[in-house]
């Protein structure tokens, strides 16, 4: 009975790590959309770049986090 508790138990944390990686994939997919489209959107108002500038840092430090 110790033993199908222990294989049940490594079963759960290898369902857990998967479920964890591909939560993890989603959130990079997500982030690199909207990289790609900060990166593609054009303006000539240095407010509205500025605010692309900094949400495009904010992008890419999540975006090392999860790498």
């Amino acid at each position: 009975a110790a033993d199908l508790t222990a294989s049940g138990a490594v079963l759960d944390a290898a369902k857990r790590n998967g479920v964890e990686r591909a939560k993890r994939e989603r959130q990079k997919q997500e982030l690199d959309l909207q990289r790609e489209r900060i990166l593609s959107e054009r303006t000539s108002s240095p407010v509205r770049r500025a605010a692309l500038e900094a949400a495009l840092a904010d992008i890419e430090s999540r975006l090392a986090l999860l790498s």
